[in-house]
Formats: C-alpha cells, structure tokens, sequence
C-alpha cells in the first residue's frame, strides 16, 4: 500500500468512528458547536482573509475564469454569511430521530419509520470555501462525519477555516473526526476515497460535469450529482411584460457565476413582438451578450445567431440564449431537451399555463412567476445546502439537513413471536 492509500485509508476509518459517537450526539452539542464555529470565524476573519489572498494571487496560475474567481474571493461579508448561515442551521429543527411516519399491526405491534444519519459522507467540490463551511454545517447537524476535497484553487482558503472547524469541534466535545479535510491535491486521492466503500456511505459531488462524471462512473458508494445548471426562463403569451422584465433581468444577472442563474430566455411568439424590444435594450445595458435564432436576432440587432451548441451551455457569465417558442409545449419540450432538470421557470398570468408548465417540465425545481435564482437552501429555508442534487434518487433540489438522513424501521412489541 502506499503512502496515499494508506492517508486515505486512515482519513476513512477515523470518519466511521467518529460517525459512530455523532449518531448518538445530542442537539445540543451539534448546535453549540455551530455556534462556537460561527463566533470563532468572526474572530479569525485575519486569519480567513489571509489564506483566501494566497489562493487569489494562484488563480491565475490555474486559469480561472472570472466567474470561478468570484465563486473564490472571501470579502469580510461573505464571510459574516458564513457565520451566520452556521447559526441558520443550528436555529433547525435536528431531523436525527424524527418520527416520519408509523402505525399498530393488529398483533400489537408498534412499527415506525425514524430518521437516521446517512454515516459518512465523502464532499467533493470545486472554487467555493463558504461550500466548506456549510457541508461540515450540515454533515455534523445531521448526525453524519464528513470527508471534504475540495479544489486546489482554494486549499489555503479551505485550511483556515478547517482550523477553525476542527477547533470548535475539540472546544464543544465532539468528535474531532467528524470533520476532516483532505489536505493533499494529488487527484489519485479522489480515486482512493471512492473506493472506500466500507468506511464512505455516500459520495457527493459539487462542480464541473467532467468531475461529477468520474466520480458516478468511479464511486464505489452511492452517488448524489448536482450536475450543470442550463436554467430557463419561459415567458408565456399571456405574462406580465414589467415582470417578465424583472425576472429575466434577476435571474441572468443578480449572479451570473452560479449554477441557478438563467442561461435561456424562451418568449412565445405571440409576445414576442412586444417583449424583445424590451428586454433587449436592458440586457444592453447590463452588458448581456444574447445568442438567439433567427427570430430573436431580427428583433434584437446585437444579437448573435445561436448554434444548438449555445442552448446545451451553461455560460455562467453575462451571455445568454435566446429563442422564440410557437407554444407552451414547444417551450416544455425545449426545456427537456436542452436543460440539465436544474431549475426552470415560466412568467404568465394564466393558472391553466402555469399547471401544464409545471407539470411537463422534468426539472428538480420549477418556478412560477419567480426568478430561477430561489432555487437554494437558504432561499427555501433550509438554513444551507450541500448541493442542489439534478438526481431523482436519493435527493432532488437543494439538499439540506433532512436529505442528508436515511430512516430505519424501530419495531416496538411486548412478547410477540411470529
């Protein structure tokens, strides 16, 4: 064995031990934990800063776009939302050992479904150190321990705030396993976790397709992918035009860098006529470079003629599709054809519409006269997310604290033998 497999192999068994003590840890140490880490994070924002610095100054080095620069960069008030959204999860409800459903067999039996940590959870995620805050958030409060990997475009930016995790572990009287960074960027380490199917319960990948493509077809364990964001917003024949306008602009440009911001704008043809001559002057003005068909590019003269290559990319950057639908089904079949079933929305006043809208588009979230950009943990109220999961199986949407838990049957009987 060499020396990587046996670190690996290390990292792995301390997870399942300390899963073990954390399945039985009451809330109130999960929750003063998070809110020491929270108190510790404000106190040691030099120290984050000063890692995050290093990792900006070797962006270039590894040839970052500006969007994944952005994901990058720790400003002192993404920060504090690191914090706070720390405090978030400790303000939920601890779903270990929730009761979800149960009843009494005619012998007497009392069979319930409770709710169970998932175990250990390997977290595989690229370019965003608030990501490693609110994995370890969410992993811990649900009762499981957590192994993370993240890029090596933000190691120093990830190790500081490790430091404070693991401190405020040891501080609060858990286990000081339940949360452990992989601190080597060999990629033959990844390779290794994945393999490690007797001490890893699930694998969790947050990034590219190319990494979440290798992580499904390597994984020894489950697999639960949050794949591209190809979002869509349809305005219907029948949408309010000032709210369309508002949607699309938020949806495209509140923070284009991110995967449940806006890539194609689809508007049927009977509005057409009044909606581009719209929102093509305001997405001018925000610097939105459009890729449309031939409609489109007639009504919008600094609009590029798109190729079918455009309405399959997930830009995140100021650039967006564009197409002119003849109906609300050629609009849904669009959407399940070119999206990645992230999150789609439609703008219309018609409730029929929006019902066959919401129930023809095959995505994990689906909008109905809100922006694409709701589509989050926080945002949904689940305090944080590990991911937004585009599977059907064991998650879909934004995963929080109860998607990070399995159940198991508790049978309750006096004497009763079969």
């Amino acid at each position: 064995m060499t020396d990587l497999e046996q670190y690996c192999q290390t990292v792995g068994r301390q997870a399942r031990e300390a899963s073990r003590l954390l399945a039985t840890a009451g809330g109130d140490l999960k929750n003063g934990w998070l809110r020491l880490a929270a108190q510790l994070i404000r106190d040691r924002i030099d120290d984050l800063v000063s890692g995050n610095v290093r990792d900006l100054e070797q962006a270039p080095e590894y040839g970052l776009a500006e969007a994944a620069v952005d994901r990058l960069r720790l400003t002192p008030d993404r920060i504090e939302g690191i914090a706070a959204a720390l405090e978030q999860v400790a303000a939920l409800p601890d779903p270990v050992g929730e009761v979800i459903d149960g009843h009494v067999r005619p012998n007497g039996l009392s069979i319930i479904r409770r709710r169970v940590p998932l175990g250990v959870v390997f977290f595989i995620y690229e370019s965003r150190p608030n990501v490693t805050a609110d994995a370890a958030a969410l992993c811990v409060k649900s009762g499981n321990a957590v192994i993370l990997r993240g890029g090596k475009e933000a190691l120093h930016s990830n190790l500081a705030l490790y430091r404070v995790l693991a401190d405020a572990l040891q501080q609060a009287g858990l286990p000081e396993n339940a949360v452990q960074l992989v601190e080597t960027t060999d990629r033959a380490a990844v390779g290794h976790f994945l393999g490690l199917s007797e001490w890893i319960d699930v694998a969790i990948p947050r990034g590219g397709r190319s990494l979440i493509e290798r992580v499904a077809s390597e994984a020894a364990m489950p697999v639960i992918k949050h794949f591209d964001g190809v979002c869509h917003v349809y305005v219907d024949e029948s949408a309010d035009l000032e709210m369309a306008r508002s949607i699309v602009l938020n949806a495209k440009c509140q923070r284009p860098g991110v995967c449940n911001a806006a890539e194609c704008l689809l508007v049927h043809a009977g509005i057409a006529d009044q909606f581009l001559p719209i929102i093509g002057p305001a997405f001018d003005e925000a610097g939105v470079e459009v890729r449309g068909d031939d409609r489109v590019c007639r009504a919008l003269p600094t609009a590029r003629r798109a190729t079918d290559e455009d309405f399959r990319t997930e830009y995140l950057a100021l650039t967006i599709s564009a197409k002119v639908v003849d109906s609300l089904e050629d609009a849904v079949t669009h959407i399940n054809t070119y999206g990645s079933h992230h999150t789609d929305a439609i703008i219309t006043s018609d409730v029929s519409a929006a019902d066959r809208f919401v129930g023809g588009v095959d995505s994990a979230a689906v909008m109905v006269n809100a922006s694409t950009r709701f589509n989050d943990g926080g945002e949904f109220g689940l305090g944080a997310e590990i991911g937004i999961s585009t599977d059907k199986f064991h998650a879909r949407g934004p995963c929080g604290l109860r998607e990070l838990t399995s159940y198991k049957y508790v049978v309750q009987g006096q004497g009763q033998v079969r």
